[in-house]
């Protein structure tokens, strides 16, 4: 797995306080890590680092369109995404990532790479249950969908429209009431 380097956030030369990376996600970005899923990507990711004397945190906002297939359909939709990460980063004797909140990095680094992280937070935000929004609420014309409508078992619940006309006064009798 190549780490890609425009991830690595260099904090050692960093003053106190707040720092602002911002990143532009693609295609490309999952292709590196051979994920196949998506179609497409754009992703704008905002990480803040807020840097402390002993530890580090860093706030992860994604916002954008993940292009992903409907399940239903298998049309290619923009998924929005609008997802949020909390890391805390500390130093210790040896990097750990196990905890998913937290990340310990050795002594005397001087960078950590948050692409993992980003990518992890990325491919969670995109629903594991895909459904076009068209589907729900009926715009989405597809000739998936029209099978599917087609071969649908018929539910006779109203009253079919050719009614015999001998019987259409009576029935008017009866609503007249």
């Amino acid at each position: 797995m190549m780490k890609l380097k425009e991830f690595n956030i260099p904090f050692s030369g960093l003053k106190l306080g707040k720092h602002n990376f911002v990143y532009e996600i693609d295609d490309a970005f999952f292709e590196s890590f051979d994920y196949q899923e998506f179609n497409g990507a754009s992703v704008k990711i905002d990480a803040i680092l807020d840097k402390m004397s002993t530890m580090m945190e860093l706030q992860i906002e994604a916002e954008g369109t993940i292009n992903v297939d409907c399940d239903l359909t298998g049309e290619p939709f923009d998924q929005p995404i609008d997802s949020k990460l909390k890391l805390v980063v500390k130093f210790g004797e040896e990097y750990n990532d196990e905890d998913d909140e937290i990340l310990i990095i050795p002594h005397g680094e001087h960078q950590f790479n948050i692409a993992q992280y980003i990518y992890e937070m990325l491919v969670l935000a995109v629903p594991q249950k895909r459904v076009h929004p068209g589907v729900e609420d009926g715009t989405l014309q597809s000739e998936i969908l029209d099978k599917l409508e087609e071969l649908q078992p018929k539910e006779n619940t109203k009253p079919s429209e050719d009614t015999d006309p001998r019987w259409d006064d009576l029935k008017k009798l009866l609503t007249d009431k």
